[in-house]
């Protein structure tokens, strides 16, 4: 018989399989089928993540107030449809630019709302294990994400309607593993005052909780630096390198982003192997370093193979940095506010993904592909030094970290 966190963890595989599909298919689309330039590159990107970043800290807030298991459902039995219309224009042969944008805000809204409802149930299915759970999540996400990679690599010989409807099937699955989760909803409270200004309030509260923990402004810091100069170079500059620099289409592409969930999974593999980090802060800036690095070194012409290697060795270290800035949130966070706090951490990430697409593809455009990850490393170093040297992340320790203290002085403001 299947637990609620068996259950948890197949809703969690079905998303990130889907979106692991659509990552490389919707880049294949933008930048292969239809042939974009760098600034349409960035700018079809954006329209994936704008909507996520406006509507996160709402979804939060519903997720804490109507309970995460209900809005996950709702929210990816939505998500579903956005690729039938995908299907749909493919099939009549009618795909174009626009189409592709009005899928991209569809499902940006819809993750806006399952991220940080799935994120808050995983606190209620980790018996007390934060990291060990964590762990085993990023496991989950990005091992079914890679195998989401290799599907989409079909899609120059079986076409983009057929990997399509295998997204929509996987996160079908994914709506019922939700409803399967054996969570208690919580007591929804008498309203007394209207819904927005209810959210208002909610997203406040749980801004003011991140403001007063200097550890959680600390990781929303480091999540900014994240969202601009990695994914910015994940989602535009690497897919403009494959294709302008070596001529490459939906195999190459799907090559590389396996590469890069490879390397995330073997970390997780190790760190499942020899357990807790308690020194998370200092785990994290060196992860970042090491992972501006490999992404400097993917942009030096070594031929494509090389770029490969580099984005698994980025892999490895961004699966150090993604798991031990999730382990800070989720063990800080108050439990009334978890959904919320999960929605800032995700909405500090995502929220920053237009900015580093939008700068990302004006990058390419003023010095190639190659040296705008030279540029964009760079200065995520120099934020990971700033971090280092005026922030106490370094100094942070999960054995002397009291949630509850924390808590309890937001409480008193």
């Amino acid at each position: 018989m299947m637990k609620s966190l068996h259950y948890y963890l197949l809703g969690t595989g079905s998303w990130f399989f889907a979106q692991g599909i659509q990552s490389v298919v919707f880049a294949w689309l933008v930048t292969i089928v239809l042939q974009e330039s760098p600034k349409m590159v960035g700018l079809a990107q954006m329209a994936l993540l704008i909507p996520a970043t406006v509507f996160m800290l709402v979804g939060g807030s519903l997720a804490d107030h109507y309970g995460g298991r209900r809005i996950a459902i709702i929210a990816q039995a939505c998500a579903a449809f956005a690729p039938l219309y995908l299907i749909s224009m493919v099939v009549l042969d009618n795909l174009d630019y626009q189409g592709v944008i009005i899928f991209a805000v569809f499902m940006g809204c819809a993750q806006a709302f399952v991220t940080p409802a799935r994120d808050s149930l995983l606190n209620q299915v980790a018996g007390g294990k934060i990291q060990r759970r964590v762990l085993q999540v990023s496991m989950t996400q990005f091992g079914v994400q890679m195998l989401g990679f290799v599907a989409a690599s079909f899609a120059d010989r079986t076409g983009a309607a057929f990997i399509l409807i295998v997204q929509v099937v996987s996160m079908c699955v994914g709506v019922y593993a939700f409803y399967r989760l054996d969570i208690p909803s919580p007591m929804l409270k008498p309203k007394t005052q209207g819904i927005i200004k209810e959210v208002t309030t909610s997203i406040v509260e749980g801004y003011r909780t991140v403001r007063a923990s200097p550890s959680m402004r600390a990781v929303v810091i480091q999540n900014c630096a994240m969202g601009i100069f990695f994914m910015g170079s994940y989602i535009v500059t690497l897919p403009l390198l494959v294709r302008d620099v070596y001529q490459g289409a939906s195999f190459e592409l799907s090559w590389m982003n396996a590469a890069n969930a490879l390397g995330l999974v073997t970390t997780i593999m190790v760190l499942l192997r020899f357990g807790d980090i308690y020194r998370q802060g200092r785990a994290l800036l060196l992860a970042h370093v090491g992972g501006a690095i490999a992404l400097a070194s993917s942009g030096l012409g070594f031929g494509f193979a090389w770029v490969v290697v580099c984005v698994f060795a980025w892999g490895v270290c961004g699966g150090v940095a993604m798991t031990m800035a999730r382990t800070i949130i989720q063990e800080q966070a108050p439990e009334g506010q978890r959904g919320r706090i999960m929605a800032f951490h995700s909405f500090s990430f995502i929220g920053s993904g237009p900015i580093g697409a939008l700068f990302c593809g004006f990058l390419v455009e003023q010095v190639g592909p190659k040296s705008a990850l030279i540029v964009a490393s760079g200065l995520m170093l120099v934020v990971m030094l700033a971090l280092t040297f005026f922030t106490g992340l370094w100094q942070l320790d999960a054995k002397k970290v009291n949630p509850r203290s924390m808590t309890s002085s937001v409480n008193n403001d």
